[in-house]
């Protein structure tokens, strides 16, 4: 399957003015491989990438991107820009999160930096979303594999704003309007975690607390937002009982979530674009945005 993108400008916005909060400086530098994919590790400067479509097809939506990687690498291309890229395909704003990972000593608090990142990100979307041509109420988060831990994270861990704060970003809500939970890890229990994103992010014995706090399927409310979940039945990375646990939260509680599991595609197949039965998700994916549309 191949898109024709549709794409008119690509904005790069740091999400803090000066040092971030929590920062640590031990000498670190950011690293950028380019093999078959590009790859970030040790990210000093978090930042947003913001790809908007031609105004002419834009549905006033926007996607907030998290790549996968562990929590040890970003991997920015195949679960970043390219996805945003087809999201402009079909009208949607695509915005690719280059967040702090938790393994290389420059954070203060290792296992609250991703999600940190990820609310600023969303404040900061917000923020801006009348001069992107962005629908403050559209906007969702979106995450492959770590990056699909750390989607569901803010899904489940979000505030409405601190409207005592004295940056004007903060007083604003980081609830995404809806989540695209793409092979995600979900659970940090031992029946189904997958124990390099845990250990990446909680440390090597965590405390039971932390780990039931971030098992995201445990931390699912009525206040949660809808839900669009994809997997491979074959996944032996993050096995598909991650979603499966995901999505029987959601329903519980009366949350709308539509779940794909598909019969191939093992992990990190991102947008699958040589494979047709795979990359049907993208589909499935535009016609449930469209539906959000119509809610």
């Amino acid at each position: 399957m191949v898109w024709q993108y549709s794409y008119s400008q690509e904005i790069r916005k740091p999400l803090y003015s000066g040092t971030p909060p929590g920062f640590i400086n031990n000498g670190g530098t950011e690293k950028v491989r380019t093999d078959d994919i590009k790859v970030i590790t040790y990210v000093q400067e978090p930042d947003i990438a913001v790809y908007l479509p031609s105004k002419k097809i834009s549905t006033g939506q926007a996607v907030i991107i998290c790549p996968g990687g562990g929590y040890w690498v970003l991997a920015y291309d195949l679960e970043g820009t390219d996805v945003a890229r087809y999201l402009n395909s079909i009208g949607v704003t695509g915005i690719v999160l280059k967040y702090r990972l938790p393994t290389y000593g420059n954070c203060e608090v290792p296992h609250k930096t991703p999600l940190m990142d990820a609310q600023r990100a969303m404040r900061l979307v917000r923020f801006n979303a009348r001069k992107w041509n962005i629908d403050p109420e559209k906007i969702g988060i979106m995450g492959f594999s770590a990056g699909g831990h750390l989607a569901s994270t803010l899904g489940t861990h979000f505030d409405y704003g601190n409207k005592m704060a004295a940056d004007s970003l903060e007083r604003i809500s980081c609830r995404p309007d809806f989540m695209i939970l793409m092979y995600p890890v979900i659970s940090f229990m031992d029946s189904c975690a997958h124990e390099g994103s845990r250990e990446a992010l909680l440390g090597k014995n965590p405390d039971l607390q932390l780990v039931k706090y971030y098992s995201n399927e445990l931390q699912v409310t009525k206040d949660s937002p809808p839900a669009f979940l994809v997997h491979a039945d074959n996944d032996r990375g993050v096995p598909p009982e991650n979603s499966l646990l995901m999505y029987r939260a959601l329903r519980a509680y009366g949350v709308p979530a539509e779940i794909h599991i598909l019969s191939e595609g093992e992990h990190g197949f991102g947008l699958a674009t040589g494979n047709d039965h795979i990359s049907c998700w993208s589909d499935n994916l535009k016609l449930w945005l469209k539906w959000l549309e119509k809610r």
